[in-house]
């Protein structure tokens, strides 16, 4: 499945930075340039979830209390 342009803007900032984990907050920041405009976390859980479901499992993890990183 193709990736939409934030989905490709998201993927390709955590791959630049492998195994470092990011908040939610910094991905707002850093991806879409917003740190506390009309979108919420849920924007960036939401297109995890998406590019999880095109990627499939492994891609993007989840550490626990913090936020996001590439795999593995």
């Amino acid at each position: 499945m193709p990736l939409t342009a934030r989905e490709f803007d998201l993927l390709a900032f955590l791959l630049a930075h492998p195994r470092q984990v990011f908040t939610r907050a910094q991905l707002l920041e850093q991806v879409w340039s917003n740190a506390q405009g009309w979108q919420s976390e849920a924007t960036v859980t939401e297109h995890v979830h998406r590019l999880r479901h095109k990627l499939g499992p492994g891609q993007l993890v989840t550490v626990r209390g913090v936020g996001y990183r590439s795999g593995p």
